[in-house]
């Protein structure tokens, strides 16, 4: 089974009364991040609420968004309000594994003998940015993401591990495709989400603007810190998910493959391959850490549903002819939510 399987649908965590104290904690500070965040960053609140939930459920996030939309601000913004440490790693086509992970070095000792030495590269971190993923080849590719999935870089037979919390936000551009890697969909899967980034409004257009083209300088103030963010992660997983909610979960997944027998006809149409079941133990692990954002400490139908684009997005593979007849994942999805409708218990429980 999956690591991210661990406690997804274990119900045995009926939160303790301190628990649920932390949770009202946590729905605090997280708006106490984004007011933080906010004083450099213009909108984008939809953004850094998934960034937050994804880093509190040990997850790992894709920014799709055309350059100038200060994704690497944000990140670095974010790492500085929560007292995280951030390196950013710019993706090129002549990047190596070693570049990233680091690599042993021969050295003189001061008795005279030589010996090895690991020096260790830039994901030795705990925010990552990976700029334009897509840029670079799919060797180095693969050395990031195996570190993304088992938490350690080997070199010399020797296991160095990362610092948690290590939290990886990789960026691909949507244009300029030309001279690129892209990520395959077995790759693609191991990201938690995969978040849009779109342009302001005009408003906001506006505001940014006037900031960037001033002296504005604003004091940000460290809201979390390291120690608190591992507690918050432990915290997730006790947060409770009911059946209903986790069959609801299940049943997205499931109706997203085609040659499932809960598939919809539009879903067989267009759909080349679907979610897997790293898809549903996401939803439920998202709908958790949403839930303690907002200050609640059980998962709802409703958390799931709000979580259910971003896990699924890269995770449908639409068809030729889906592709032909103007479909993308994102409007199949939003197909699947108005088909799949939520168990009888969860009316029950609203």
């Amino acid at each position: 089974m999956n690591e991210v399987t661990d406690d997804v649908s274990n119900e045995e965590s009926n939160m303790s009364e301190v628990d649920v104290e932390i949770a009202r904690e946590i729905g605090l500070k997280r708006d106490a991040i984004l007011d933080q965040v906010h004083k450099i960053i213009v909108g984008q609140a939809e953004v850094i609420d998934l960034v937050l939930i994804a880093l509190l459920s040990k997850g790992h996030s894709l920014l799709v968004g055309v350059p100038g939309l200060a994704k690497t601000l944000l990140i670095r913004t974010l790492a500085r309000v929560l007292q995280l440490d951030f390196n950013r790693i710019q993706f090129t086509p002549d990047l190596m594994p070693s570049d990233i992970t680091g690599t042993d070095i021969l050295d003189d000792t001061t008795e005279g003998r030589r010996s090895f030495r690991f020096i260790r590269g830039p994901i030795f971190t705990q925010i990552l940015l990976a700029d334009e993923i897509n840029r670079t080849s799919p060797k180095t590719q693969a050395a990031l993401l195996q570190a993304m999935q088992e938490l350690h870089v080997t070199a010399g037979g020797q296991a160095h591990y990362l610092n948690p919390p290590f939290f990886v936000l990789a960026t691909q551009n949507p244009v300029e495709q030309e001279g690129t890697y892209p990520l395959p969909e077995a790759q693609l899967d191991r990201f938690m989400f995969e978040i849009g980034v779109s342009y302001p409004s005009l408003a906001e257009e506006k505001e940014i603007v006037a900031q960037t083209t001033s002296n504005y300088d604003p004091k940000l103030e460290e809201i979390m810190d390291n120690e608190q963010i591992l507690a918050f992660q432990g915290l997730v997983r006790r947060v409770p998910a009911a059946p209903y909610v986790v069959e609801y979960a299940v049943s997205l997944a499931r109706a997203s493959r085609p040659d499932d027998e809960s598939a919809p006809d539009f879903v067989r149409q267009y759909v080349e391959w679907g979610a897997g079941p790293r898809a549903s133990q996401y939803l439920i692990l998202g709908a958790r850490a949403r839930a303690l954002l907002r200050g609640r400490y059980a998962a709802t139908i409703e958390d799931v549903r709000a979580l259910a684009e971003p896990v699924l997005r890269h995770r449908i593979l639409v068809n030729f002819r889906g592709q032909a007849e103007g479909h993308d994942s994102v409007s199949l999805i939003r197909q699947l939510l108005e088909a799949i409708t939520p168990p009888a218990e969860a009316t029950e429980a609203a």
